[in-house]
């Protein structure tokens, strides 16, 4: 799966930077110059039963505060370690986040792989972008138990939805969530299918990350963020 990112990647970026500077008579630039900061995150070189290099853990809510920690399993969309929330409680309210540390992105690409594994309350996996502080960002959000993809503002701790799809969200298989944020403009796929686009000026920066609910068991792999210049 890495190999086979990193390959598109290459391809699509090629391209655009030859273009780029063969109308810049040859000057030399990077690739950062023209698509940004790119980030990509298989946990692969974390220790197992740690928190990944690189993240701080966040909660927003009630009940008990999250733990994450890198695990290895058998067949992780890049093998062999993903990233779980492993302290589980059914209070309602209650969402554990993971969160890149140190940096803000305002426009950009995101994606992440997650698959819910059980919970009785829910078995949903989120990521969260424009992250302010623990009690205040936008959440993409799928539920395998309620078959819908949502977006949401937090806002001061209190959720608002302002976008949604129903759409099957198979459990205890791994499935894609993406965003795509420009100034005001929020593009939300599921499975690389658009699912949601809002415009909505609430949070216009901020960090990426992870996201569960209440008693949701997620497992999480393969983050990627790409900035927009």
């Amino acid at each position: 799966m890495k190999i086979f990112l990193k390959a598109v990647s290459v391809c699509l970026l090629s391209t655009s930077i030859y273009s780029y500077a063969h109308a810049q008579q040859g000057q030399k630039i990077t690739t950062s110059e023209i698509l940004g900061e790119r980030k990509e995150f298989y946990f692969d070189d974390n220790k197992v039963n740690e928190l990944p290099i690189g993240f701080q853990s966040a909660f927003t809510g009630k009940g008990e505060p999250g733990h994450w920690v890198v695990k290895k399993i058998e067949h992780a969309p890049s093998a062999d370690n993903v990233v779980e929330q492993t302290k589980l409680d059914d209070t309602d309210y209650r969402f554990p986040l993971l969160v890149l540390d140190g940096v803000s992105y305002k426009d950009f690409m995101a994606f992440v792989r997650f698959r819910t594994e059980s919970g009785k309350v829910d078995q949903a996996g989120g990521l969260v972008f424009r992250y302010k502080d623990n009690n205040n960002y936008y959440v993409l959000r799928a539920n395998a138990l309620e078959n819908n993809v949502r977006l949401y503002t937090v806002i001061n701790g209190n959720r608002r939805q302002i976008g949604g799809k129903n759409t099957k969200v198979t459990p205890k298989e791994w499935h894609l969530l993406k965003v795509i944020c420009k100034a005001d403009k929020i593009q939300c796929f599921f499975e690389n299918t658009k699912v949601i686009e809002v415009s909505d000026d609430t949070f216009d920066s901020g960090s990426v990350g992870l996201w569960t609910k209440s008693d949701s068991y997620t497992l999480f792999d393969d983050l990627l963020i790409q900035e927009s210049k």
